[in-house]
This record gives C-alpha cells, structure tokens and sequence, in this order.
C-alpha cells in the first residue's frame, strides 16, 4: 500500500484519485481473503452401517465417536489409507478411506434421486435383508445408502449386466447358444434357452426408491416382489413380475371386511435372468360370486412386454364406465440397450388396450371401440401357440 502511495506521489498523480485507488485495492485484498475464509471443506460420508472414529492410526486406539450410515464427515488431514475427520458435533478421528465415498460419489446419488424423482412405480418390493444402494448396476459399482431388512420399495426399472466370473476352478460350465431351446449339448444335460436370452451369464438389477426418496440400484434376486396371497398360488412356475388391480365385485359370503373382492391382472415371466423383455405372459383374474373362487378371464402367452402396465377407467360401447388396462409391446426383433445401465428398451413398440366388462376382456382401440387394433405384437418364439380368447368359466389354476 505504502508503495502504492510513492508511486502515485511521483507521478502526480491527484490526491482524491490516488486515495479511491487505495481504497479499491483494499476492498479487494479483503474479499481474496473473505473467499479463502469461505471455501467449503472436503466432505466425505460414512459408507459403513455403523463405525468408530478413533484417537489415532494404531493397533491400540481409543473410540472417539460413534458414526452410521450416510453421515458428512468434514475431512481434516489426510493420511495412508485413514482420513482425520470431523463430525458435526465436532468430534474428531480417524477412519479408514473404504468406510467412506467422496463429495463426487455422494453428488452422483443426489443426482440419481434427483432424475428419478417421479418416476412412475411399475411395481413394489419388499427387501429381503439388509442391502446397499448402488449407483449403476453391477456389484463392484459405487454404493452407499444401506438399507434395512423388509423396506418396502418402489421398482422403477430394469437392467441386466454381465454377471462377476467365479474363482478360477469354479468355472461353470458352458452356456448353450441362444436359439437352441429344449436341445441339449450331448450328456451336459444343459438348461434350456428362452428367445433372446444372451450367451453370458447375466443378472438383473432393479433401480429402487425407498420410503425416504433414495433412489439406488439393487440386485433384483434380494427382493421380493409384492404379490396377492389370493393369486400368488396360480403362478404355475413363472415369476410373477407384477399383479394390479382392476376393479373389485361385492361378494357376501367374502372373509375381507367390506366384502369387496379385488380382481386383478397379472404379467409374469420365467425365472430367468437378463431376458430382453419384462413379462412374457398376461393374465387376468376374475372373482366368481357364486363359486368364490378366482378364475382366468383371460390369457395371453409369448408376448415381449415392458412394464409398466397401466390401469384406468374407460367407457364401454353403451357409455358405461369400466376398468382397462393397456400393456406396451415389442412390435420388431429390434432392442437397444442403455450402454451405461444394460436396461432394455425395444426399437418399436406399440400398446395394447383392454377392457373388462362382465367377467370378460376385450381388446379395444385407442378410441376405446372393441375389436382388432393396427398394433401388431411381435409375438415371442415359443412352442405352444399363443392365447387370445378370453376362458370364462375356467379355473385360475387352468
């Protein structure tokens, strides 16, 4: 400053502009000095379900404090595999690096939850035991939120990746090529094949959203998908991928206290992992009054569906209202797949509409006029021919 002031004395330069120049040149060494003051610490948060921030990096230490699941650490000073931190009560210790993911992995989740907000819920889940969130699908992929045993959840989509390679010496054996089903490799005794199952061992993963809004992906065989005790019987050996309910019929003789019998359609799939479509199967469940007891109204097989499956209210030919339901379809062999989740989605797709109406379906247009639509399903390969007439008066388990 004081140089400054020679400066501006040997040039001649006017007393008022020299002192405002001064003046600037403070206010701007103060602000630098502000914004250092004010730079946000290096965050981190705690992986592990519960851990212990410790005195110091040895084999003998003391438990400092107590820190769960999704706490800020503010970072302190670095060192070889452990991170001198600070809680928000400013207790602070060491933890090893692994308990923790930095500002960048925490802003990929928020981002995450952020995207998928409203995603519209295709089905629910319940989870099996404790799980982490991950970020993308895969097991070696960043994770973070731990969620508890028996948390409902909301499945939002679907993915398959390739699943981990076992220890060398635990090779399985190999898969048969896709499109040799019901053949067998020579004494193997191989599995079957379904149309478009991949060549590579695959599992699936479902992106969830749980009670509090956090949206992770989670591997698809730790949960159990939310199925009616009433139906759950009749899935004759297939998975059932999801059940919603149509509408619901008076029943006097019924155990449910308001006497109202839910009716329900269902879509199910083979219990197969990385298949290119969600549900191979449509079902509808009707209530016989008089019999008490459910009944197929309707079934269609070999079909390549993609969740989710939409319920509302239509009207009828006479204007009447009753419950519908459409299903989106693979309408060609075409399906790109989301090179950083693995989700599948069908190049061309068409929906399929129907109306329930006196314990039977119809397929109806747009319009909602019944009969035939310009939507043409690509029906899956399959060796039973496909089912399109509705089956009153049989039982659900026919």
């Amino acid at each position: 400053m004081f140089a400054a002031l020679w400066f501006f004395r040997r040039t001649g330069t006017r007393p008022r502009l020299c002192f405002a120049i001064c003046v600037a040149l403070m206010a701007a060494l103060s602000g630098c000095t502000r914004l250092r003051e004010h730079l946000k610490p290096e965050m981190v948060y705690v992986v592990a379900k519960q851990t212990y921030l410790r005195d110091r990096v040895a084999a003998v230490s003391n438990r400092v404090a107590l820190v769960s699941n999704g706490e800020p650490l503010e970072v302190v000073e670095h060192g070889r595999r452990f991170l001198k931190t600070k809680t928000a009560k400013g207790e602070v210790g060491w933890i090893e690096e692994h308990m923790v993911i930095d500002q960048a992995a925490y802003d990929q989740f928020a981002a995450l939850g952020h995207q998928h907000a409203h995603d519209p819920v295709v089905a629910t889940a319940v989870l099996r035991d404790d799980l982490y969130l991950h970020v993308k699908p895969g097991r070696e992929t960043d994770r973070f939120y731990l969620l508890p045993e028996n948390e409902k959840l909301q499945l939002l989509i679907r993915a398959s990746v390739a699943k981990p390679a076992p220890p060398q010496g635990l090779l399985p054996a190999p898969h048969p090529a896709v499109g040799t089903k019901g053949k067998k490799t020579g004494s193997s005794g191989a599995k079957e094949t379904l149309p478009g199952e991949p060549a590579v061992p695959m599992e699936d993963w479902w992106l969830v959203r749980d009670s509090k809004g956090q949206v992770g992906w989670m591997l698809s065989r730790r949960l159990d998908v939310d199925v009616p005790d009433e139906i759950a019987g009749y899935s004759e050996g297939q998975k059932i991928v999801g059940a919603y309910v149509l509408t619901r019929v008076y029943d006097s003789e019924s155990s449910l206290p308001d006497k109202m019998v839910p009716e329900y359609v269902s879509v199910t799939n083979a219990y197969k992992d990385g298949l290119p479509y969600d549900f191979d199967q449509v079902r509808v469940f009707t209530w016989n009054t008089k019999k008490h007891r459910y009944e197929t109204a309707y079934r269609q097989r070999n079909v390549e569906g993609y969740l989710p499956v939409t319920v509302s209210q239509g009207k009828n030919a006479q204007g009447q209202s009753v419950p519908e339901f459409s299903i989106t379809v693979a309408t060609s062999d075409e399906v790109k797949v989301d090179p950083l989740t693995g989700a599948a989605h069908p190049a061309q797709t068409g929906v399929l509409h129907y109306q329930l109406e006196g314990g039977m379906v119809r397929r109806v247009t747009a319009g909602g006029s019944p009969g035939s639509t310009p939507v043409a399903a690509k029906a899956k390969p399959a060796d039973a021919p496909a089912h399109h007439h509705h089956s009153k008066g049989k039982k659900a388990g026919g």
